[in-house]
This record gives C-alpha cells, structure tokens and sequence, in this order.
C-alpha cells in the first residue's frame, strides 16, 4: 500500500496565472524546442505570469528548469540549445479538478521547502506546450493532459495527431475538399516486403519530387529527388526518411511555385478562427528549399516577406484556405498552414502545423504582428483561450 508523500508548501504569488512552459522533449526538434520556449519566457509579462519551466531531456526525464536557464537558450555559435540532465525532476500530479506540479530530487530550487522526497510547486493554472516533432506535438502529450485535468494551450489530441502525420493530414483535407498535391505514402512493412513496388508507385509522380519523414518536422530528413537522380538516389532519400520516422511521405513538387504561410487563431469570442497577414519564403539555400538551415541557422539563405507581395484577391484566399484546414482537422488554439502558389495561379495546402516556430523572429508571430498583434499579446492571447477552454470531451 502506498501512500501520497508529504507536500511542502510554497508561497503562491497571488493574482498570477501559472503557467507550466514545457519544452525540449525526445524528438529531433529538441534544440528547436529549447529556442522557442526562451523566446516565449522573455515576452511572458511577470507581472502577470508565473512561470515554472519544465523541460524534458533527449533521454525524457522531465526537469525543473531555472529562469536563468531560460533566459539563456539561444543559439551559441551555430548550436541550438540542449538541456542537461543535471536539474531536479519535476512531477505533474492530479489535483481535484486540475494538477499540480512537485519537485523530487536532493537540490533545493528557490523557495522550496527540502523536507520531503515530494516538494510542492503548487497548482498549474495552464500549460503550455512548446514541444516540436513527435511525442509532443503529435497529441501524444495533449492526452496527458487532459488526463491530469491540465488546461492546455493549443491543438487537441486528435487535430495534435492529424496535423503531425502528413500522410492523414492529407487525406483528411482531401476529404474536406481542400486542394493537396499528389503524394505516395511508403510504410516500413510495405519498403521491407515490396521495395519495387514502392518505387513503382511513387513512379506515378512527376519531378522534382520530396521525400519526408511522415511524422517530422522542421524539415529534418528531408531529401529533394530530381528527374534523371535515378532509383538509387530515390531509395537513399527513403532510407534517410526513415531514420527519422518508418513512414515516410513522399510528395509531387511544384515547379516555380511560391510559397506562402498564413498564422490561424481561435477567436476568444468564440467566433470562426482568424487568419493573419500571409507571408512569403524565398528560399536561396543550396538545398533549393526552405530545410533545417535556413529556418534556424540562417545565413542568407532565406528572405521573409511579411507580408506577401501578392494580388489581394490571392491573399483572401490563402487566408479562408487556410482557416478552412485549421476547421477541417478540427483544431483549436494556434497554427500555421503552409501553402504553395503555382505558375497557374492556383493554392494548393502543403501542410498545417499546429505548434509553429515560436520565437519572435518565427514566421508566425511575424504574422500576426504585421496584422496587429504584438508578441506578448500574442501568447496572452493563447493563454486566454486555454483557460477559457474546458479539458475532456467538448
């Protein structure tokens, strides 16, 4: 028979919502994770907020995480930040009607009392997620949370799942009449029982052509195939794929097509979500496409135009494309959907993703600001809607 340890108490700072920034996480989207969640720490108002920074290490403890370590995460001489497995554990424990969070290990934090194996943090008033890649982003997370009864920013379990999995993204918006561009989907059972007719189908597309891990993010794995690079090139973008994630996605590419981003928001008043300004990326990295590099390690690689220098009537509608596939998966909170424009002027959605780069030189907060909405009050707004929203079924 086990018993509840004892819990020291902490002072509340009163009038303060508490929020749980979680961050960091197993996937390859770790360092990712750590620079949005410093960006996100510096713009949290104190006055206002009370932050508990939880990360989890690439081996999935869960840590306390200091603020002078959250002010610290930045990219330091082209490295993305990492956390060390060298903190306190923290635990998130049910609570009534919601969690609280404690801490376990010999090191005193702050104002925490040392007397118990278990100290209390106290409650969490909302948690927000900046987890990037699977495990986090994916709905795995979300679960959690709403089975600890956490408030939670952002996408649910299912629309989390959907947006993370190109392969069910697409077939969803397609079912929704959205316009997505043709792709071939490889599993590994298919790639290990029959490799030539993996290659026979994606042989159905036409060049170039972009080989994704299904379930990744940040264009990690990522391998563009031109005509004429033959099968041998082919197989080895598939086997670089899967180092990241057995499925893999491969996709048609569009030739001289722009690519364009609109940032979505659930209306606080409950109304239908809201579209920002879009934005253009104009890719000149050697990859030829908007890859790891240019997104996070930029040297010229890459122009963001915020907003696009598009016809109006296009913007219109790369903006109601794009809250219809934030409504089509059923998501919530925030996301940015990524869309390509052709040589024949049509839209076509590449993909949704539900946890956007978020620090305030990402694209989506870019966004918004252009449209009106700094920053701050950008993640206020995030928050609000969080606490405005009930876990469980809804």
């Amino acid at each position: 028979m086990t018993t509840e340890p004892e819990l020291a108490a902490r002072p509340e700072a009163a009038g303060r919502v508490r929020v749980a920034l979680v961050f960091g996480g197993v996937s390859s989207e770790h360092g990712v994770s750590c620079l949005t969640a410093g960006g996100v720490f510096a713009a949290l108002d104190p006055d206002r907020y009370e932050v508990l920074g939880v990360g989890i290490t690439q081996t999935g403890r869960w840590v306390l995480v200091d603020e002078d370590t959250l002010r610290g995460l930045e990219v330091v001489d082209g490295r993305l930040p990492e956390l060390s497995e060298d903190a306190p554990d923290a635990v998130l424990m049910t609570h009534g009607p919601g969690s609280r969070l404690a801490v376990r290990d010999d090191v005193s934090y702050g104002n925490v009392d040392r007397h118990s194996a278990l100290s209390w943090l106290g409650p969490v008033d909302v948690a927000l997620s900046l987890l990037h890649g699977p495990f986090g982003e994916d709905g795995t997370i979300q679960g959690l949370f709403e089975m600890m009864g956490t408030r939670y920013v952002g996408a649910g379990v299912l629309a989390s799942a959907v947006g993370m999995d190109k392969h069910y993204m697409k077939l969803v918006l397609s079912a929704s009449g959205l316009p997505v561009g043709p792709f071939v989907t490889v599993t590994a059972a298919e790639w290990a029982r029959d490799r030539a007719a993996c290659l026979d189908a994606v042989a159905t597309l036409r060049s170039p052509l972009f080989v994704k891990p299904a379930r990744g993010g940040s264009s990690l794995g990522i391998t563009k195939v031109e005509a004429g690079d033959g099968d041998d090139a082919l197989v080895a973008a598939v086997e670089h794929a899967q180092r990241y994630d057995p499925k893999v996605v491969v996709e048609e590419g569009f030739v001289d097509a722009r690519e364009l981003e609109c940032g979505v928001l659930s209306d606080v008043d409950g109304g239908r979500p809201l579209a920002s300004q879009i934005a253009e990326i104009r890719v000149h990295s050697p990859s030829g496409f908007y890859d790891f590099e240019a997104k996070y390690l930029p040297e010229e690689q890459v122009d963001l135009d915020v907003p696009a220098l598009v016809d109006p009537a296009v913007a219109d509608e790369v903006r109601e494309l794009a809250v219809r596939t934030f409504e089509a998966i059923g998501c919530e909170g925030l996301a940015r959907v990524d869309v390509f424009l052709t040589h024949d002027h049509r839209v076509v959605v590449n993909e949704i993703n539900t946890m956007p780069g978020f620090t305030a030189h990402s694209m989506f907060p870019r966004m918004w600001e252009a449209s009106g909405l700094a920053y701050p009050d950008l993640i206020d707004s995030l928050i609000t809607l969080a606490l405005q929203r009930p876990v469980g079924l809804r």
